[in-house]
Formats: structure tokens, sequence, C-alpha cells
């Protein structure tokens, strides 16, 4: 093993610092054989609106944005291998064919329950040390704006996803972890067909081609991206696959890998950044506690603590909607199949609230206290009650943050900033472990810088653009500091949303939480949040299956105007909103929805968003 490892650090051009490690512990706990991948037939995939059916699986199922990760994940359960196991396989070949959204190159969130266990998994990219609360401001002291920060070095944190599979993969792996790169390797190296929403989406960023490595791989001679259907190959991701499967994630942040990446990121001609390699060889992921709340007595929603603001915030909406004075509560929620226009204002002013609650505390915990030293004092029912009394029958407005833990609250609200990316995958394995993970490299294309390892070959993978989740401004007019502001070493916010959702009326079962009834997420920006518990809402209060929540038309309201899916609705509900005093925005919501659901006779029922190229896959 030695002597082969060292051969591919040769492939790379540089030896890896300190000679060829051992490949990270497995648990090889199954007689399995060695995983035989098979590439599959490209099923159909379109950009745009593809209506899915919902899919049935007795024992295991994947639920991933493309199919040919799907795939790899269903294969790997077959070999014998676990859900972390196929999130794994998942994440690798989503590298290689949603490069627009995630990969080694960027962060994640990780839920795992297995057996008498719930583990939440912080992959979260870091600030590099040489960051400040300045990073994003102009010398005259104005912040940048999204176009100015995001291409290039500056934005780019210090990933985190690999070394956190690994670590997750050392406690709930089943098959050894250089087997769980042979799907991504073998696509990368043989060549995948491009999908019709990865070619929409490079004829929307034709910036892209200005970096030269992104350029080459993408994009043909004459400046057009490569079309549908067009084998696209990635030796130099294949290469670096090859180093992390044998190497683990040290092959990703010391050695060749790494110094391309510190080499790309300083080295940027427009706009450099501040990472550097002690940065990457010193990540860590977090294994922090859970935080879950009982829903309406039958439900126990479980998800990411911050610095995801997630579950915090989903909580919290649901739970003051609940809370509002019985006069508001909606007699029908649905109107025609889609949510009622009393249902959306209540809705609307519960996420104003909270969204304002949101903006004022929530960033990375080792940096901002919980207020009243709790971060669930947001859910606390006296609260709620205060907050949800604010609640009437026409549009607030801005609402302002509140008091959760009862103190004043010192800081600075966060000013409005967009969030972009993500993927999500959610599992579930024939020996009960599930997964729901959230993965992102933040922007589409991340920074629009790649880096091919240090190999000299074609493609790469793009590099993260995760920084520009931090508040640009620090502090207000009158100097109080916000909490997500740029520190050294610190994890900005975000939004994802991974959550498992279990039966709080048993006793026993998955993860000492009850029965496991569902895995779900979605990409969205901050959008997720509001995704994710609309299928949340849709499937556990208004009985709808996975898919049937999935479709459901999209809105949101981040503290702002009310956002509705356009198209979703019928013109009435627009009206209505109005005349209670919303500003209403009809626009594009591009969710990315996966979920697993437990239907009453025992089997997973799966969907997978209409607006995107996901699909189910198990037995």
């Amino acid at each position: 093993m030695r002597h082969s490892c060292c051969l591919l650090a040769s492939a790379l051009t540089v030896a890896l610092a300190g000679g060829c490690a051992s490949p990270p512990p497995a648990l090889p706990t199954t007689a399995a054989p060695p995983l035989a991948y098979t590439v599959p037939a490209l099923p159909e995939a379109a950009s745009g609106y593809q209506p899915k059916p919902g899919w049935w699986l007795q024992r295991q199922a994947v639920a991933a944005a493309n199919p040919l990760a799907t795939d790899a994940g269903a294969q790997v359960l077959r070999a014998g291998g676990s859900a972390v196991d196929a999130a794994v396989a998942v994440q690798m070949v989503l590298a290689l064919v949603e490069p627009q959204s995630s990969g080694i190159g960027g962060g994640a969130f990780l839920l795992v329950a297995d057996g008498g266990q719930l583990q939440a998994w912080d992959g979260r990219e870091t600030a590099p040390a040489a960051a400040d609360q300045r990073l994003f401001l102009q010398p005259d002291g104005q912040p940048m704006s999204l176009k100015q920060a995001i291409p290039g070095g500056r934005a780019v944190g210090v990933p985190g996803v690999v070394r956190m599979l690994e670590a997750a993969h050392r406690q709930h792996g089943r098959l050894p972890w250089a087997q769980l790169f042979t799907p991504a390797i073998t696509l990368a190296e043989q060549g995948f067909a491009l999908s019709p929403r990865l070619h929409s989406l490079l004829r929307e960023m034709p910036a892209l081609r200005q970096d030269p490595v992104a350029g080459a791989y993408f994009f043909q001679p004459d400046g057009q991206p490569w079309p549908v259907g067009h084998r696209l190959r990635n030796p130099a991701l294949a290469v670096v696959l090859r180093a992390i499967a044998a190497e683990g994630s040290a092959a990703l942040h010391t050695g060749p890998v790494a110094a391309d990446i510190v080499r790309r990121v300083q080295g940027h001609a427009r706009n450099p950044g501040r990472l550097s390699l002690a940065d990457l060889a010193g990540y860590q992921p977090v294994q922090r506690e859970a935080l879950c709340a009982t829903w309406r007595t039958q439900w126990r929603l479980c998800g990411m603590p911050p610095p995801s603001s997630g579950q915090l915030t989903i909580v919290q909406t649901l739970r003051l909607m609940d809370a509002a004075r019985p006069a508001l509560q909606p007699a029908q929620p649905l109107d025609h199949g889609v949510p009622s226009a009393d249902w959306l204002h209540l809705y609307a002013q519960a996420a104003r609230l909270a969204y304002a609650d949101r903006d004022q505390v929530i960033a990375d915990p080792a940096f901002a206290a919980a207020p009243g030293g709790r971060w669930d004092s947001l859910w606390d029912d006296a609260y709620l009650a205060k907050r949800a009394a604010l609640i009437g029958p026409r549009d607030m407005g801005s609402a302002v943050a509140g008091q959760p833990g009862g103190e004043p609250l010192a800081g600075a609200p966060q000013p409005p900033q967009a969030e972009h990316g993500t993927s999500h995958i959610s599992i579930v394995d024939a020996r009960g472990q599930a997964v729901a993970m959230t993965t992102t490299i933040e922007y589409a294309f991340g920074a629009q810088l790649m880096s091919d390892g240090g190999t000299g070959l074609a493609g790469g993978f793009l590099l993260n653009n995760q920084l520009t989740d931090f508040s640009f401004v620090p502090a207000d007019a009158q100097g109080r500091p916000v909490a997500n502001r740029v520190q050294p070493g610190k994890r900005p916010r975000s939004s994802m949303s991974p959550t498992l959702v279990f039966d709080a009326r048993s006793d026993a079962g998955d993860a000492g939480e009850g029965r496991l009834l569902m895995s779900l997420g979605s990409p969205g920006g901050a959008a997720i949040i509001h995704f994710t518990a609309k299928v949340l809402v849709g499937t556990l209060a208004w009985g709808l299956d996975a898919q049937r929540a999935i479709d459901l038309p999209n809105f949101a309201n981040f503290n702002s105007p009310t956002l509705l899916e356009q198209g979703g609705f019928p013109p009435a509900t627009a009206q209505a909103l109005r005349a209670r005093g919303h500003t209403v925005v009809e626009t594009d919501m591009t969710s990315g929805l996966q979920a697993l659901q437990r239907r009453a006779d025992g089997r997973w029922f799966g969907g997978a968003d209409p607006r995107r190229e996901g699909v189910v896959l198990g037995d």
C-alpha cells in the first residue's frame, strides 16, 4: 500500500509531505465483496420543471440531486455499505456531475441517526487566520457588492466536507474508505454526459471562462459551453480523488493539492484571498449536539445547531404560527391544492419575527453566546407567546428582534444579504442508519476558481466562496457589532437545514428519539428554511406524501416582501395578500428538495424536486 500511495503522490508531481500515510481506518463489519461499480445508462434529466412520480422502496433508499450520484449511493448500499458510506460516494460524484453546487472544495452539515445515537457533524468552512472584519469593506469603508466579492480568492474559506465525512466514516462506515471513491473516479476517467441543467447554468455564467482551468474544462474554444450530452472527462479530479481514497483527507489538506489551492487563492490577479497552508492543515470538523424540538406533541424535529440558523428558524416559525391568536388560524390551509392566502399571511408574519431574531443573534457558537445561555431559548413558550401577540390580521411590516432569554441584546442585526447554492442528500439503509446532509460551495460555481490539484491535467474542482455568508458590514452606525461578522477561524452562519423527523409518541427506536419518520432538506440559500418548512407542514400537518409536498409551490418571507413562486398560485392569492398590506413579489424559486418518508406500512416513499434533476433509488 505504501508503494502504491507514493506512486500516486508522484502522479501529483510533488511527493506528499512526510511520505504516504496509511488510509483512515474503516469499520468493515460486513463480508460483502469489494464494490463492483457499474456505470449506469444516463437517465433522462432536464433543467426547468420535470414532474416526478415519487418512488416506493422496501428497505433502503438514496435521494440526491443528480441521477448518477443517486445511483452511486444505491450501488454502495447494495454492496453492504452504510448510509454514511453511501453519502461519501454520493458527495464525490456530485463534485463531478453537479460542480456548480457542491464538492470537495466546500463544506457541509451532516445528521446521522444510527441505532441509539443521533449525531450532528459540522463540516462548515472556516475563515482563514489572516481574515478580519474588514475583509469585504472597500477603502472608503463601504461594503463590496457580491459581484466584487465572489470571483477569485477573497471569499474562499477552508473547505471541510471531506474531513467531516472522513470523521463520520470512522464511526459509521462499513465499507473501506477507498472503495467509496470508485464511482466518482470511474466517471471522472470515463466521462459523463453533460446534463441539461449544468449546460444551462454554464450559459448563464460566462465569467467562469476567465478562470483558466475552469474555462478550458467547461467551455469550447469558441467560448460556448459544451453541449448537452457531451462526454466530459475530468482527469485532474480523478487523480485528486485517488489520492484522497488512498491517503484520506490529508491528501486534500496538505501536500501538492493544498499547495495548488493556496497558490490560486493568494495569487488571484484581481481578487486575492488569505487562505494559507496552515489553515488547510489545521481544519477540524466539529461533532455537535443535534437540536431537537417536539412539534404538536406528535413529531420530534431534529436539525443542526448554530452556525446553522435552519433548525432554530424553522421551529420558531412553526411554533409562532401555532401560538398566534385562534382568530388568525386559517380554517382551510389549502385552497385548490395550494397554500391559501390566510395560511400564507400567518406564515409570513411568523417568518418575519423568526428572521428578525435570526439576523440578530445566530452565529458561530464559538464566537457568539446563545441568548440566555441556550439556543432553544428562541423556542420558550412564554417568549413565543409574547412574540406571537404581534401577529395581526394585516402585514406587520419589518419586524424587530425580541429578547430571547429575557436579556437585552447588545449587538446589531445583520443587514439583508443574499445566500446561494448547495445540494441535499437523504439516505436510509437496510440496518436503520439514516443520513440527512446538506452540502455546498455557496454561489453557483463557488468562487469561480478551479484547482487542478497541481496535476496539470484538465479539470479539477471548484473552490467555495463561503466567506460571503458572513456579514459584509461588521457593525452598525452606533458601533454595535454584528454577530455574524468576519473573524479569524470563524464559521459563517448558514441556512442549511438537514432534518430528521422522529415519532415523538414512541418510546424507543432510531437514535433514541423515537421511530424515524423522515429525512429531508434542500438547497436554496436563505430560502432553504422555507423550502424545508413547506415539506414538514405538507407531510406532517396536511397528510401529503413527500412528493406532493415537494411539488407544492414555494413561498418565503425574509422579513421583507412576501415571495410567491411564479406561476404557482392563482392570481387571487396575491390579491388577497396585497389587501392585507403585503408587498408581494412573484418570482422563480428553484428549490432542490429531497425527502424520504416512512409510510404507515413501514415502506419508504421518496420524493425529489421537479425543479431539478434529482431522483430516488434503492431497494
